[in-house]
């Protein structure tokens, strides 16, 4: 069930439906790339994304970067969820790129949560500095456990935390997943190996796509995200 897309630095357009069945690579063709138009400049989210990113590379604060962040909110924008949940907010970044896609929708909010009080206080500012803090709830403390007090059907989960707490995140909440959501895992091209668990599960009983990205940021040149399609077992 897992398929291979690379992306380039430039946001892939894709419609969610060629996404899922799009290029294989066991034997498929890699699909051409097409130029997504360029954030509008001057509002404050992405002034706020563009501050955050020159801090994060500052000050070796690991974030998706603008080419993740992009196709993360493209992915946000074709399902169109009520709930996203995030595990690991950091300063916010990434959580810049999902709020906004729900404000454009007019529809949905962000659970997000971190571990660390004093960056959890740091992304509330950034949210509310940004003009989305009444999409966001951001939660402290540990993503295994809290996740399992999350009451709301889950349509779109992303995974952006400690890599061996992606099995035990996605497991506390599976139960609350809607049908069809879309589950993202970040930092599968460099971290693999210490979410194995994770990406095993995900792979064998969903539709699952890995999709690479050429990246610019300090820690790393080349990365990849998981896309997967939750379905409900048949009972």
């Amino acid at each position: 069930m897992k398929k291979n897309t690379w992306c380039s630095g430039e946001l892939l357009v894709f419609s969610l439906a060629l996404l899922l069945g799009g290029c294989d690579g066991a034997g498929g063709g890699v699909s051409d790339p097409v130029t997504a138009p360029k954030a509008p400049r001057g509002d404050k989210v992405t002034e706020m994304i563009e501050e955050l990113d020159r801090i994060c590379r500052e000050q070796t604060v690991y974030m998706v970067g603008p080419e993740k962040g992009a196709r993360l909110a493209e992915l946000v924008r074709g399902r169109k969820p009520s709930v996203v949940v995030e595990c690991g907010t950091a300063l916010g970044y990434s959580g810049l790129w999902i709020a906004r896609e729900l404000e454009r929708l007019d529809k949905g909010r962000l659970i997000t949560i971190e571990l660390d009080a004093d960056r959890a206080r740091q992304a509330r500012a950034t949210f509310e500095k940004a003009g989305l803090a009444a999409r966001v709830e951001v939660r402290v403390g540990d993503a295994r456990e809290l996740v399992g007090g999350i009451s709301e059907e889950v349509d779109f989960l992303f995974l952006d935390c400690n890599y061996a707490n992606y099995g035990p995140c996605y497991a506390g909440i599976e139960g609350r997943l809607s049908e069809g959501a879309l589950v993202v895992a970040d930092n599968v091209g460099i971290g693999a190996a210490g979410m194995k668990d994770y990406l095993d599960r995900v792979r064998s009983l969903h539709e699952s796509e890995t999709e690479w990205f050429e990246i610019d940021l300090p820690w790393g040149k080349r990365d990849a995200m998981e896309v997967t399609v939750f379905r409900k077992a048949e009972k």
